[in-house]
C-alpha cells in the first residue's frame, strides 16, 4: 500500500522536484502540500507550489499556506540561491490550481485526525509549520507515523559555516521537532550533496520530450548556475527529493541512529545540528540520520515520476 504523506515545503527549485516525485511515484500517496516562509516569503512559496502543480497536472492535492515568519527571529530568505521569485528560471503561465481556505497547520491536523492510518510528514523547508502543529495540537503527535525531513547536516552548513538553511531560518522550530518524541529521519547536506543533477540527468529529463520534463531542466539549469557561482559545484545538489525518496524506498537512503540536538545560543553556531554519530554524549537516540545515497536508484525514481506526470498532463 502507498505510504500516505504530507509535504511541507517552501518552493524552491528542489522543493518543486520533491513535489513531482511525491505526486508521480506510486509508492506514496500525497495527501496535501503545505507551504511556509523560507526560500522566499510564504506568498511566493505558495504561488510556486501552485505553479508546479499546474504544469504537472496535479489538481487533486490540496495546497494550504502556512506560517509567514519563523517562531522567534525575522525571516531570512534565500533569494541569492532561488532568485527573486523563489523559483526563477522557467516562465510559468498563470496557475490554475488554487489554495484551500485553511491554514496549513489546521489542514495537517484535520488530515491527521481523519485519515484511517498514521501519516508521514515530509518537511523540506524551515520547520515552523511542523513545530506549530506539535505545540497547538499535541494530540497530533500520535497520528504521525514519522517525520522525514530535509535539513541539518552532520558536517558543515550552507548558510553559515555551521548551519544548514532550513534549520538556520527557524532553529527554535527544529528544536521542537527533534525533541518531540515523534520518530524523525534527518536527510542533511551530507547526504543531499550526493544527489547531483549532472548533465546526464538533465539529458534524461530533456529526452522525455514533455513540457514538464523541459520545465524541470530549466529549473535545474538555473539552480546549477547559482550553485556554481556561490559554492563552485559543477552540478547542483537537489536536496529536497532525497527526503521523499527515503519514504518511497528506504534502501535508496541509508541511515544510522544518532542523537541530534539543535544549537540555539552559539555565537557562531546558532542553527547547527549537533549529530552525535559516535555516542560521545550520554543522550538518547532521537533520530535516524541519513549518511549515504544510492544516486542511480534515486534519479531513476525522480525521472520516472516526471515521466508519469508529463504523460498525464500531455
Amino acid at each position: 500500500m502507498p505510504v500516505p504523506i504530507i509535504i511541507d515545503c517552501d518552493p524552491g527549485h528542489d522543493d518543486a522536484v520533491a513535489i513531482l516525485l511525491a505526486a508521480g511515484d506510486p509508492a506514496v500517496d500525497l495527501l496535501a502540500i503545505t507551504t511556509v516562509a523560507g526560500n522566499q516569503t510564504v506568498e511566493k512559496t505558495t504561488l510556486n507550489a501552485r505553479r508546479i502543480c499546474t504544469v504537472a497536472g496535479i489538481a487533486d492535492v490540496p495546497i494550504a499556506a502556512g506560517c509567514a515568519q519563523p517562531l522567534v527571529q525575522p525571516l531570512k530568505v534565500a533569494d541569492d540561491v532561488h532568485g527573486a521569485s523563489g523559483m526563477d528560471g522557467p516562465r510559468f503561465a498563470t496557475p490554475t490550481v488554487d489554495v484551500v481556505p485553511e491554514h496549513a497547520v489546521d489542514l495537517m491536523h484535520r488530515i491527521l485526525t481523519e485519515h484511517p492510518e498514521p501519516v508521514t510528514l515530509v518537511p523540506t523547508a524551515p520547520l515552523t509549520n511542523i513545530a506549530l502543529l506539535l505545540t497547538r495540537y499535541p494530540e497530533s503527535a500520535g497520528r504521525i507515523r514519522e517525520i522525514v525531513l530535509m535539513g541539518g547536516s552532520t558536517e558543515r552548513g550552507n548558510r553559515t559555516p555551521a548551519a544548514e538553511f532550513n534549520v538556520y531560518v527557524d532553529p527554535e522550530a527544529a528544536d521542537i521537532v527533534f525533541r518531540s518524541g515523534v520518530p524523525v529521519t534527518m536527510c542533511g547536506l551530507n547526504v543531499t550533496h550526493q544527489a547531483l543533477a549532472t548533465p546526464e540527468v538533465l539529458a534524461r529529463l530533456e529526452a522525455l520530450g514533455t513540457e514538464l520534463g523541459r520545465t524541470v531542466v530549466e529549473l535545474l539549469t538555473f539552480f546549477a548556475a547559482t550553485y556554481e557561482q556561490l559554492w563552485g559545484f559543477a552540478s547542483p545538489p537537489v536536496h529536497d527529493p532525497v527526503a521523499v525518496a527515503r519514504v518511497i524506498d528506504p534502501a535508496i537512503v541509508h541511515c544510522v541512529e544518532a542523537s541530534v540536538a539543535v544549537e540555539l545560543r552559539g555565537q557562531h553556531t546558532r542553527g547547527a545540528t549537533v549529530v552525535d554519530l559516535h555516542r560521545y554524549l550520554d543522550r538518547p537516540v532521537n533520530a535516524q540520520v541519513a549518511l549515504a545515497l544510492e544516486p542511480d536508484l534515486f534519479w531513476d525514481r525522480v525521472i520516472a515520476a516526471v515521466e508519469t506526470l508529463g504523460k498525464r498532463g500531455a
